[in-house]
């Protein structure tokens, strides 16, 4: 099974100043050198060395205005999304080798990247001056996106759509550094999972607004889609470990967030999605423990994207004894599932549905199967027999099987 591998790759925008530089260095050296001839000619060095000056200036700013005139004027409203989306998720340790996941888009049928915007710590992943984020802490010195711009210049060139990836209430920075905003233990303290992560807290309005101030933060640098993760409770909080409101179901909470951020963000072009467990299609259970409810969240949303990774299935569900050795028909029968109970509903939009699909391997899961080119053809194909056209392709390091999918 071929697997890309990806190297570093240098910036554009850096090796264009590297020729602007080389050619700045040739003029003063010409300079110089007609200079000390002409000094040794007339003795006039003052009168000379000026006007001399002054030509130099003079052509350097030539040389930088051909050659910035030679880029592209990027017009970021053009970037809409494709009729049908398939995309993959680049993660932060591999962002900056974009260039090699353009050229994997180029041979396959990849026209959309996930990038992440607020990580999964809570951190910000670019630059910015935006002094409310700064004061959060959520900027880093060194940011694991080193030019947005170049980058968002070159997907737009390279016709690649791109969508902004905000965890949203999982968040190891502004719940830690402003523990008000977190979801709290019965002792009034913050409360901590297993897996040593806070959560902001769902039902706090400023919460969604800060997360609304990352999403246009998102939008200024060029991306016209935002797509929530963790955009739910943690599944251990319940009313015995956290405070929770006694008024509010935790099912209530995230879908009038996902009502607030679709609306304000919608009103100003912004495609809005959401991540969603794969089990909350098919249960109610699962989705109020969660605070996902598929249906609800549908009428507010343009895409959700449940997660339907076939090793993360019980054994037996739809009657399959081993759902990860049976990814066409696990994929195939919750996308009809879920299609049907969202359009059973009478709304004014529903959501496009946008499953995660699976480009890795459980090793756990028994009996073992490794995950290659065939089970990401039979989840693709699963979608597609049940009307979902959409989909995306999850590996956490970002190492993808271009045989399994289409080549241009």
């Amino acid at each position: 099974m071929k697997k890309i591998k990806l190297g570093a790759v240098s910036s554009y925008y850096q090796y264009q100043v590297q020729k602007i530089r080389k050619k700045e260095y040739k003029v003063l050296f010409l300079i110089g050198v007609l200079l000390v001839g002409t000094f040794i000619v007339t003795g006039r060095f003052d009168e000379d060395l000026q006007g001399l000056l002054s030509i130099g200036r003079a052509k350097i700013e030539t040389i930088e205005q051909s050659v910035y005139l030679e880029q592209p004027s990027i017009n970021y409203s053009i970037y809409v999304a494709p009729k049908v989306a398939k995309g993959i998720y680049i993660p932060n340790s591999k962002i900056n080798n974009y260039e090699e996941y353009i050229e994997l888009a180029k041979e396959t049928e990849i026209n959309s990247f996930v990038i992440d915007v607020k990580d999964d710590m809570g951190y910000l992943t670019f630059a910015t001056d935006n002094q409310d984020l700064r004061d959060k802490g959520i900027v880093l010195d060194s940011p694991p996106i080193k030019d947005i711009q170049a980058m968002m210049n070159r997907l737009c060139e390279a016709n690649i759509y791109p969508i902004a990836r905000v965890v949203a209430f999982k968040d190891g920075v502004v719940a830690k550094n402003e523990p008000q905003r977190a979801i709290k233990k019965l002792d009034g303290t913050t409360y901590v999972t297993r897996a040593n992560d806070t959560w902001l807290n769902p039902y706090l309005k400023e919460n969604w607004e800060y997360l609304l101030e990352v999403s246009r933060e998102a939008v200024r640098m060029g991306f016209k889609e935002i797509q929530f993760d963790y955009v739910r409770f943690h599944e251990s909080m319940n009313s015995s470990r956290v405070i929770l409101d006694d008024e509010v179901s935790k099912s209530k909470a995230i879908t009038e967030f996902t009502k607030y951020i679709c609306k304000n963000l919608q009103k100003e072009g912004i495609k809005v999605s959401a991540d969603v467990f794969g089990a909350v299609v098919l249960s109610d259970i699962d989705a109020e423990i969660v605070g996902q409810d598929f249906k609800e969240m549908s009428k507010y949303l343009d895409y959700i994207c449940p997660m339907v990774y076939p090793s993360h299935y019980a054994e037996g569900t739809f009657g399959i004894e081993y759902p990860h050795l049976d990814p066409y028909h696990i994929i195939y029968k919750t996308m009809k599932y879920g299609l049907n109970k969202i359009e059973s509903e009478e709304a004014e939009k529903r959501a496009i549905v946008r499953p995660w699909l699976q480009d890795f391997t459980i090793k756990s899961c028994e009996p073992y199967l490794e995950y290659g080119p065939e089970q990401i053809k039979a989840q693709i194909e699963g979608a597609k027999e049940a009307g979902v056209e959409e989909w995306l392709l999850w590996n956490a390091v970002g190492n993808y099987t271009i045989e399994g999918l289409k080549t241009q």
